[in-house]
């Protein structure tokens, strides 16, 4: 059981599915989350800021005519129907659902000037008839283009419970366009705006209109929740949309997507470097750069530096910040000859393998995108996915179409020609470009307008709790912790009391990895809002064998229920005695 410690135009790019963006960039409805049944664990309390009102329940006045009822500005309910009690099937496991009321519908149906496509922000809405009083914005991930179904993801890996689960009214949106429009959407204006943060924007209203009419009242406490780009939208909301969210959550988020996504191509185009072999269509086979035994001597040889450091010898980097200065791949993993062996790297790998951790840069050295920091997580499947098969698709299709001012993706090839063709000093700075018909460049639509500036959520009352995974493999943990040390800087060195991040050593994009994954972030958020309780610390899971979805790389010489301490930063986890399977041995110091 986990705990949470408080204190007070080319058809070629066609195949590219929704389902499959959606399901890479940990998207879908109830993505991320944590294991049922938390209890609350009291400690010593840092501050935490004052708290607002505690949320009142209500009950659901009416559904089927809910369309009618809450009619709304260039807003169209396709349905209204109710639900029965029953159960849904999260992360593999059959939940009890509430019974609720289902609203699904469209906002602002437009045809397109510019390429006379017909878009649209999609939506449903799950509003339960024993309401907890408060409403949940669900932040879907990947290039959007889907409306998953609305529940509310709680925050890590496989969830066995969900916003809707504990009586929050929760929307999700396709973010202005259809799965059908992914990628070329970016061509046009308008989609580009929606999809970066236009869609929040109208949605919010909206939700709260309907909330206040299906219930009698509006919601008397609302928040925020995504992983990946649905993190990106968390933390966009922070800055734009302050003053309409109480509490927000924010995973693995990709704030800095547009140079995420330039990153990986310089990824491509690194890993060409060493390739052994080539695929049937004669490009070079990324899979063969790096193969997994060669991945694992690397992880090896960052556990042999760095697991102790926090003082315990238990599979897991805690201390990351001490691990950058006491691991150097050059020395610590050896220097293969002309064999490839598994157990050592070339002198070519290895400068490859450092150019991508040390972070995307131009020709004449200056920084595109953040670093990555050498992790045990990154010998593993999810990790693998991101570096040599998405950054082939899914980064040159959000590149190509939506990313870059005017698009490239009209006149060039998809897919690795597109990765490899990509030139970082002439096409990179693309990203920032804008013209008279895209009026806002990638860097602007995509991102917070200054990150580090959330006076507006922290004068109103709110909180925000960000979490990442060290081992994540297109969104830098890094380039997380850069920011929160530029927000400390901003509030005269300490912005816990409104705001706090939760590195998760070994995990990968928003779960997964050698790592205790499994965590509940919304349960510590609505405490902090409500109660004025700031989580000190926030207990997790590993899932081996008997957990609801078995995590794969959960190693074997673990406890399956091993349970771990994620610290807000700059604390990390510190072995204190006891067994090593237990939070109650850590501390947060």
């Amino acid at each position: 059981m986990s705990r949470i410690m408080f204190s007070s135009w080319r058809p070629s790019w066609a195949p590219l599915a929704a389902a499959s963006l959606l399901a890479a960039c940990g998207g879908g409805g109830g993505g991320g989350g944590g294991a049922g049944g938390f209890g609350f664990v009291p400690a010593t309390l840092p501050p935490g800021g004052s708290a607002m009102s505690e949320a009142r329940p209500g009950t659901l006045q009416s559904c089927d005519d809910l369309a009618a009822k809450a009619a709304f500005s260039n807003t169209v309910y396709t349905s209204a129907t109710t639900v029965a009690a029953g159960t849904l099937v999260v992360a593999g496991v059959s939940t009890p659902t509430p019974e609720h009321c289902l609203v699904q519908g469209q906002m602002n149906q437009r045809t397109s000037s510019v390429d006379g496509k017909t878009y649209a922000i999609g939506f449903e809405m799950r509003l339960p008839v024993n309401w907890n009083g408060r409403f949940f914005y669900q932040a879907n991930g990947g290039l959007d283009g889907s409306v998953a179904r609305a529940t509310g993801g709680i925050g890590g890996g496989a969830p066995t419970s969900t916003a809707l689960h504990r009586g929050f009214a929760v929307i999700s949106s396709d973010a202005g366009h259809s799965g059908a429009q992914i990628p070329t959407f970016g061509i046009d204006p308008q989609a580009r705006l929606d999809y970066g943060y236009n869609a929040v924007a109208q949605l919010t209203p909206m939700a709260k209109n309907l909330i206040a009419k299906a219930y009698g009242r509006g919601p008397d406490r609302s928040y925020f929740g995504g992983c990946s780009n649905g993190g990106r939208h968390a933390m966009v909301a922070a800055a734009r949309s302050a003053n309409q969210y109480d509490g927000i959550l924010a995973g693995n988020p990709g704030f800095n997507l547009p140079k995420a996504a330039v990153a990986q191509l310089y990824g491509v185009q690194q890993y060409a470097k060493v390739t052994t072999a080539t695929t049937p269509a004669g490009k070079p086979d990324l899979q063969t750069a790096f193969t997994p035994a060669e991945m694992t001597t690397v992880a090896n040889a960052v556990l042999a530096r760095c697991d102790a450091l926090d003082g315990a010898a238990d599979g897991i980097v805690a201390d990351v910040q001490s691990c950058k200065q006491a691991f150097d791949l050059a020395s610590a993993v050896p220097t293969c000859g002309a064999a490839r062996t598994g157990s050592c790297l070339t002198a070519a790998q290895k400068t490859v393998l450092d150019n991508i951790f040390s972070g995307a840069r131009n020709s004449a050295g200056t920084p595109l995108y953040s670093g990555f920091p050498y992790d045990a997580g990154i010998k593993g499947a999810d990790w693998r996915q991101w570096e040599v098969a998405n950054s082939q698709n899914l980064d040159t299709a959000a590149v190509g179409f939506v990313f870059s001012t005017p698009p490239l993706g009209t006149s060039r090839p998809p897919g690795i020609d597109f990765a490899l063709g990509f030139s970082m000093d002439t096409d990179a700075p693309s990203i920032f470009a804008s013209t008279a018909l895209y009026t806002e460049s990638a860097m602007s639509f995509m991102t917070p307008p200054n990150p580090a500036n959330l006076s507006a959520l922290r004068d109103r009352g709110s909180k925000l709790i960000v979490y990442h995974g060290t081992s994540d493999a297109v969104f830098s943990s890094d380039d997380t912790t850069h920011w929160y040390e530029q927000l400390r800087a901003a509030n005269g060195g300490d912005a816990s009391g409104f705001a706090r991040f939760f590195p998760v050593p070994g995990m990968n994009h928003c779960g997964g990895g050698p790592a205790t994954d499994q965590f509940d972030m919304l349960a510590p958020l609505v405490a902090w809002v409500e109660q004025g309780k700031a989580p000190a610390a926030v207990t997790a899971n590993a899932r081996g064998p008997g957990a609801n979805v078995v995590n794969a790389e959960v190693p074997a010489d673990w406890s399956p229920a091993r349970t771990r301490p994620l610290c807000p930063y700059p604390q990390t986890a510190v072995y204190m005695g006891g067994s090593i399977e237990s939070a109650a041995s850590f501390a947060c110091r």
